[in-house]
């Protein structure tokens, strides 16, 4: 690592998120975790993905605040936007809703804004990226729509359906750079990220 003391820099994920948690967990390496408190109101006028890019800056930096320790920090920010007909459409929370979001959705496409933010603490560097996923949604019934829903419950997950669960066999096609941006963080952009702030997965080359 290039860091003066050689001592690595400590990896912090900015979220609230179990699933986020999870996909950080598959590159196997140690990170703290710390819950920002943003607000996360998409403001007037703004795109999806800048929507998107502007909170996962947010909750880096907003994590990177609460960070007592003095060593230095790689604060890791998230956050996905999900747009349908023109619209962003966000988290069902109820079982109704999330019926009327799949019944809306089917035979048609859903487009998500996965963006990712690596701030570094000491240095005040910031890499971010919007990573675009679309996906398609079967015409599934309404008898099936209830039969995942009661199975799966996703009702914390915009769009209503959990792809790396048993949604996928809601979908007809996912189009995506990167296969884990859909659960929301993607892997492949923030290993890039990581090895350019000198934090190389795999170790130097």
């Amino acid at each position: 690592m290039p860091d003066a003391s050689n001592t690595p820099p400590r990896l912090i994920l900015a979220s609230s998120s179990p699933y986020r948690r999870e996909l950080l967990g598959r590159l196997r390496v140690p990170f703290d975790v710390i819950v920002p408190d943003i607000d996360e109101t998409p403001l007037a006028g703004e795109t999806p993905e800048a929507t998107a890019v502007r909170l996962s800056i947010a909750k880096a930096r907003a994590a990177a605040e609460r960070f007592a320790d003095d060593a230095r920090a790689l604060v890791i920010g998230s956050d996905q936007v999900a747009t349908f007909d023109g619209r962003q459409i966000g988290k069902p929370g109820t079982h109704e809703k999330a019926i009327a979001q799949l019944q809306a959705m089917r035979g048609r496409s859903v487009e998500f804004h996965s963006a990712l933010c690596l701030f570094d603490r000491s240095t005040g560097d910031v890499q971010s990226a919007d990573i675009v996923t679309r996906v398609r949604v079967r015409r599934v019934s309404d008898a099936q729509i209830e039969t995942y829903l009661r199975a799966e419950t996703p009702y914390d997950c915009a769009g209503s359906a959990k792809a790396e669960g048993l949604g996928i066999a809601l979908l007809e096609a996912i189009e995506s750079d990167d296969p884990t941006a859909l659960i929301g963080l993607p892997l492949i952009a923030l290993t890039g990220m990581l090895e350019k702030a000198g934090y190389p997965v795999l170790g130097a080359a």
